[in-house]
Parts: structure tokens; sequence; C-alpha cells
């Protein structure tokens, strides 16, 4: 009886740390956490060079970087009221042209501090294999 409670709670512990902190385990890159909340931190604490995986609201849609690699620009807001650039390598991944203010967009990209909350790039394949290969998805559709 001793072990199926100590089960248990362990269990329930695990459940509790997943729903909190998303920690997922993509094969060939290593483990990779994300949430509105560890994306705050980062915020916060001025990280950068983080792999992460998370989802947002299109608040704004920026023209396009056109300055050396071109790059599809928007702004999303996140649960907790934080906003990221996503800038989408367009030379590399398909552009999402059906984008609209209010649609939902996941990602899994790279992270890099700014004081306007960060920016999300790296959300493409690396043709030189020397980077985690990124994406977008929106209404279904991955692209990367």
């Amino acid at each position: 009886m001793k072990k199926i409670l100590i089960l248990l709670v362990i269990g329930f512990v695990a459940v509790g740390y997943l729903k909190n902190e998303t920690t997922l385990f993509h094969p060939g890159t290593g483990e990779v956490g994300v949430s509105d909340e560890r994306l705050a931190d980062a915020w916060k604490n001025g990280e950068s060079d983080l792999q992460v995986e998370g989802a947002g609201v299109v608040i704004k849609i920026l023209a396009d970087d056109l300055s050396g690699s071109r790059h599809q620009r928007f702004i999303l807001e996140l649960g907790t009221g934080q906003t990221l650039l996503i800038a989408h390598n367009i030379d590399l991944a398909e552009r999402i042209d059906s984008l609209r203010e209010g649609d939902r967009v996941e990602f899994f990209g790279e992270y890099e501090w700014n004081q306007k909350g960060g920016v999300i790039h790296w959300t493409h394949h690396d043709p030189a294999g020397r980077h985690v290969g990124g994406w977008l998805r929106h209404e279904g559709v991955t692209y990367q």
C-alpha cells in the first residue's frame, strides 16, 4: 500500500509539473521546455538563444523585412499578454499567405530577448544542418 501511495504522489507531482511547464522531447534535438510562463521568465531575465515551442494570437501583421534574407514578420500575443515578434525566413520556408489578425499560430524556434517581449526566429529548416529546424503551424498546415 505504501508503494502505491508513493507512486500516486510521484504521478500527481509529474502531472502538475507538466501542466505548468510543458516539456517536450524532440528526437535528435534534446529536451525543449516551453510555456507562456517560461517565455515570461526569459523576457524578465534577459535570456536569449532558447529553443522554444508555443502558440499565440496574431495581433499585428508587419511588412516583410527585405534586407538580406527575406522574413515574414508578425506579432503574436501569448496568454500572459507578452508579445513576440515572429521573424519567419521566407527564403528558406514557405510564406503563410492566409495569415490574418486574430489567427492562432503555433511556433517552434529560437527565442531572442528584446525590450518589447522577444523575437522568435529559426522557424524553418537549416539547409546546412547545423541548427535545430523550426516551424510555424497555422490552420493545420506546418511551414518549415
